[in-house]
């Protein structure tokens, strides 16, 4: 596992930067780390300042910009954190379903779980993976028998950090519910009797749990205000027209994907001889559910599957080949334990993220980031700053607000809930072409548009022949940028 662990590591710190999400972030913890303070309205954007901000991956956002702004690490920095993060959590996966079972190949087929449901949205860098690897702590934690002395520190100071990295920590809250809820279940099913499950000891615990967790939460900038913005969160009207909100069904491959894992996970049930606990019910059918409604919910289902079909996985091979044959330890070696950490430190020296510690070295930026990051039209527009409003299509604007002119007045980032409805309604009209586009431009005064060629070839031919428009646009790497022929909007 080590071996695996180790290339995936090397594999996902040797990844582009994805061009979308972190930038956004990274430019609001620039303004964090200048301002050394909590804004109380929306920061970044002109047309969103009165927009009540309530930052809760704040303290992820300062991580972030920390690593980046390291003249030693800067890009190389944020491919090691992604890294850490998707492998900690593989690890951690594997290492709970290793105790379990005491099995090499359950812990990786664990970790394949896992991965296979998980890896698009694994693959896109942002805060939320931060939340994730406190879900599977918790998770795993949970899962552990017998419990743990220090579960009543370590789960609460996770949740407190949690609160802080990421707002999905009611996820984790609701996972604790489950357990409780399970657990009182499974108890009254196996007694009938209401009073023994007020005196079981795992009840009581995770109730007990739950509340202590909840009270961690608190332990934040803005402490109740946080629980309504990520209660609510979701219901914002601007993130229907994204996709990652949208609901999931059998068309997408990540539907079809976790329609496998939910045929593979009930055959399991009714082959292994293992007792189907109330929380795998409650969990994954609650997360299932969720994710059908949004599609992003799907990093949250995918550790829980791999837990739950693991354990069943390993009942129906022990009935089917005996426990005798499953239950040899590997006897215990430091050459073993040598080689496991001479390999591990192999696939650090080696990945982008050790050179740049060890030697300072940084890889060419076209190589550190994603082909369709909008490198050349954010250095065009630091080199000759546009006056007015600046148009870009939400996957290339959180760059441009990164890497672009300082004070640039930009119409939307990716942080669709904190842009008034009026204005994402006119940002779809352009960008769907909607009957008055040309009249949106006029009237929100906008001089210059970035739109990348790959996703928006009818709204770029349309400008090519409006007079309204220089012609030819810049035009470089997929990335075509557009300026009024004058800079008075008639």
């Amino acid at each position: 596992m080590i071996f695996v662990l180790g290339l995936l590591y090397y594999y996902l710190c040797s990844r582009p930067i994805w061009h979308s999400d972190i930038w956004g972030h990274l430019s609001y913890g620039r303004y964090l780390w200048e301002t050394k303070s909590l804004p109380a309205t929306e920061p970044l954007l002109p047309l969103s300042k009165e927009i009540s901000f309530i930052d809760g991956p704040w303290l992820s956002q300062l991580i972030g910009f920390a690593v980046v702004s390291t003249p030693r690490l800067q890009l190389a920095g944020l491919q090691g954190l992604f890294a850490m993060m998707v492998t900690s959590c593989g690890a951690i996966l594997s290492l709970s379903s290793y105790r379990q079972t005491k099995s090499g190949l359950f812990a990786f087929l664990s970790l394949s779980v896992f991965l296979l449901v998980a890896w698009d949205h694994l693959m896109i860098f942002r805060p939320q993976l931060a939340g994730l690897v406190c879900f599977v702590v918790v998770l795993t934690r949970l899962v552990r028998s017998p419990c743990l002395k220090s579960d009543w520190t370590v789960i609460p100071a996770v949740f407190a950090l949690w609160a802080n990295l990421h707002s999905s920590f009611f996820v984790g809250l609701g996972l604790l519910g489950c357990f409780c809820l399970g657990r009182t279940l499974d108890v009254f099913k196996r007694t009938c009797s209401i009073k023994a499950c007020l005196h079981d000891s795992y009840t009581r615990r995770f109730f007990s749990l739950t509340l202590i967790a909840a009270a961690a939460v608190l332990i934040n900038p803005y402490t109740f205000r946080l629980f309504r913005e990520a209660f609510f969160f979701s219901e914002n009207e601007n993130l229907r027209d994204l996709s990652e909100w949208q609901p999931l069904t059998i068309k997408d491959p990540l539907g079809q994907i976790v329609a496998v894992a939910a045929i593979i996970l009930a055959t399991f049930y009714r082959l292994s001889p293992r007792r189907v606990r109330f929380w795998e019910v409650f969990s994954s059918l609650g997360l299932g559910l969720a994710t059908l409604w949004c599609s992003r919910i799907v990093v949250w289902l995918a550790p829980v599957v791999a837990l739950i079909i693991t354990q069943h996985a390993f009942a129906v091979w022990r009935r089917w080949n005996g426990e005798s044959r499953l239950v040899d330890q590997p006897t215990r070696s430091s050459k073993w334990s040598l080689i496991a950490v001479a390999f591990a430190g192999i696939c650090f020296i080696l990945s982008p993220f050790g050179i740049a510690v060890l030697t300072g070295k940084q890889a060419a930026k076209i190589q550190s980031v994603s082909r369709d990051t909008p490198v050349f039209a954010a250095e065009y527009l630091a080199e000759n700053p546009p006056d007015g409003m600046v148009f870009a299509t939400l996957e290339l604007a959180d760059y441009v607000q990164w890497a672009g002119p300082e004070n640039l007045r930009l119409f939307v980032n990716s942080h669709a809930h904190l842009v008034p409805r009026d204005v994402w309604v006119a940002y779809m009209r352009v960008i769907e072409q909607r009957d008055g586009w040309k009249e949106t431009l006029n009237y929100y005064g906008i001089n210059t548009l970035i739109l990348d060629r790959a996703n928006r070839t009818s709204l770029i031919d349309k400008l090519k022949i409006d007079p309204t428009w220089k012609s030819p646009p810049i035009e470089r790497d997929g990335q075509v940028i557009f300026f009024r022929q004058t800079t008075e909007v008639e």
